[in-house]
């Protein structure tokens, strides 16, 4: 018997509205036992939701999806009601006091999606990703995959990949029969267009993943020359603490902010100099290893030079010099953090620096994507070098061939993917 399914899918708290989401096969009839009335099938109403003892919790909306029109594929009905924490709690007891009725689980409406074939994995990814997206930039990365951009391109390698699998098996198994037995040009034709689309969507990864995860962009310099300050006037709060003794910081310090649409964690890090401390040093090492893995590196200098940090500038790092509160006027980029000279246009380059990084992204944005993708390639690269080499081997190079789309129905979650749903979907929230 399948049970039917319920949870809170608005924020925990007090609000306006909340909604309660239930889902599964007959749901629409047994919640009308709670309602004292029927409802309309794919429609809206009002309804007073009653509980056991007869007495009425509130009135509510309710909304009702047939099966083809749900999100989860299943009969559902949202119960959106006022948001009081009594309220919601009283319906939810109510809702689980009725027959085969039960919490659901972490991410179970989304895989119920996925189940009915309304989602497939990647799409269910770009949902997860959406729901965490902090950003413009995350936003629209994640609509792409909800929306199918890189599981339409999967649908048509695997269709190229058929039909040039169709295409040797036809020769293998008709060997004796009047037809045309070399069809390695088409073939090849096939092969190299669908490496080609995959090529450059594994080139384009490493930007899309990025921008879903976000940038890292680490301030370095020596010691006191307004790291610190530099970093508690971007993030517009004390994040760190300042001082005029030489080597306050001494751990990273991170702050999560949104440049122009692009989710970027600043890095506040110790003052790059020889020292005797021992405390200190181990500062200093940490802020050279998160320097050198950050995207960006911003070169506070008091000269426009780096030679005393011991860290070589790479091609977007940004060299400027620093307490310009101070100074006169320079041909470098000057800023403050105490009087806010130079931020704008500090922001703006690394604005521009992080659309540059991002150009030629593509919509595959997993490391597991990428791996999936790698794996193609190389089964189409084995299959291909049988079929140039010999059109005996024509029977192996159809395996290799058979190998690569398996492993592009995995990108996609039509095979060999079970251990990793429950991964993703623990990810997820009840009401998801």
């Amino acid at each position: 018997m399948n049970d039917i399914i319920f949870a809170l899918a608005s924020a925990k708290g007090r609000a306006g509205v909340s909604v309660i989401r239930i889902s599964g096969g007959n749901s629409i009839t047994s919640v009308e036992k709670i309602l004292r009335k029927n409802l309309p099938l794919n429609n809206k109403c009002l309804r007073k939701i009653y509980d056991s003892n007869n007495s009425v919790i509130d009135e509510v909306l309710i909304l009702t999806f047939k099966k083809s029109a749900s999100f989860t594929g299943d009969e559902t009905v949202e119960i959106h009601c006022h948001g009081s924490i009594a309220v919601v709690s009283h319906i939810l007891r109510t809702l689980s006091s009725l027959e085969n009725f039960r919490i659901a689980e972490p991410g179970e409406f989304t895989r119920k999606a996925l189940e009915n074939g309304n989602l497939d994995l990647i799409q269910v990814e770009g949902l997860a990703d959406l729901i965490e997206s902090e950003t413009e930039a995350q936003r629209r990365l994640a609509v792409r995959s909800m929306d199918g951009a890189l599981s339409n391109k999967v649908q048509i390698w695997r269709k190229d990949l058929i039909r040039a699998v169709s295409l040797i098996e036809a020769t293998i198994d008709f060997a004796d029969e009047d037809i045309p037995t070399d069809v390695t040009p088409e073939v090849l034709d096939l092969i190299n267009k669908t490496q080609i689309e995959i090529k450059s969507e594994i080139d384009g990864s490493f930007a899309a993943e990025r921008i879903r995860e976000g940038f890292e962009v680490a301030i370095v310099g020596p010691p006191n020359i307004g790291k610190s300050t530099l970093l508690n006037a971007l993030a517009g709060r004390d994040a760190a603490i300042t001082s005029d003794v030489a080597g306050t910081t001494r751990d990273v310090i991170e702050v999560k902010m949104d440049i122009n649409g692009f989710a970027v964690t600043l890095l506040d890090t110790a003052g790059l100099r020889e020292t005797t401390d021992k405390v200190e040093k181990i500062g200093v090492e940490l802020a050279k290893t998160r320097a050198k893995n950050a995207d960006i590196r911003v070169f506070i200098t008091h000269d426009g030079t780096v030679n005393e940090l011991k860290l070589k500038p790479e091609l977007n790092d940004i060299i400027v010099i620093g307490k310009s509160d101070l100074l006169g006027k320079t041909d470098i980029l000057s800023i403050s953090g105490k009087s806010g000279e130079g931020l704008d246009s500090l922001l703006k380059t690394i604005s521009d620096i992080l659309e540059d990084l991002c150009v030629g992204a593509q919509t595959a944005t997993r490391e597991r994507h990428r791996v999936a993708m790698v794996k193609a390639q190389k089964y189409l690269d084995e299959g291909k070098a049988l079929m140039v080499d010999s059109l005996e081997l024509s029977e192996f190079a159809s395996s290799e061939f058979h190998q690569g789309i398996q492993t592009l129905s995995s990108l996609i979650g039509s095979v060999g993917v079970e251990d990793l749903l429950d991964e993703i979907f623990s990810s997820f929230c009840l009401g998801k």
